[in-house]
């Protein structure tokens, strides 16, 4: 199995749907988790609503420190856009996407960046499968 974690800023919105997208999609090739570094109060409704309507249920889930993980090493981390504000997590392989974050936006948005996201995470699952661990992303930061 191989470690994947999504960071964003408050583990409210961007990190939380690559989580669920990525346990929704996986085929026992993954272990998907989320933090962020100054998590907010709780995943943002409007991400649960988004979700929801493609049949991901993140009304459980809650917004959290990378010190509350189970694990602390990971083969992937992927930040979601947050640069310098999250810091370096230990993992074989880090990887940035610049996606915006939809907090304060209206429902499109979300949708929007909902579908960015699920886009990103199929690719990347499907390139870990195919034994490529996501190395044709134009945007990785390094590799150790």
């Amino acid at each position: 199995m191989k470690t994947i974690l999504f960071v964003c800023v408050e583990n409210s919105c961007r990190s939380q749907m690559a989580e669920g997208f990525a346990q929704f999609f996986d085929n026992n090739i993954i272990e998907a988790y989320s933090a962020g570094s100054n998590p907010g109060s709780g995943v943002n409704p409007k991400a649960i609503e988004v979700m929801k309507e493609v049949g991901i249920d993140l009304s459980s889930k809650h917004s959290k420190t990378f010190h509350e993980l189970a694990i602390q090493e990971f083969d992937y981390v992927v930040s979601m856009g947050c640069q310098d504000v999250c810091p370096l997590v230990a993992g074989k392989k880090h990887i940035a996407w610049h996606i915006e974050d939809p907090k304060g936006k209206d429902i499109e948005t979300f949708r929007g960046i909902r579908d960015s996201i699920k886009d990103h995470v199929h690719s990347l699952i499907q390139e870990i499968k195919e034994g490529k661990g996501g190395d044709s992303w134009n945007d990785i930061l390094m590799t150790s």
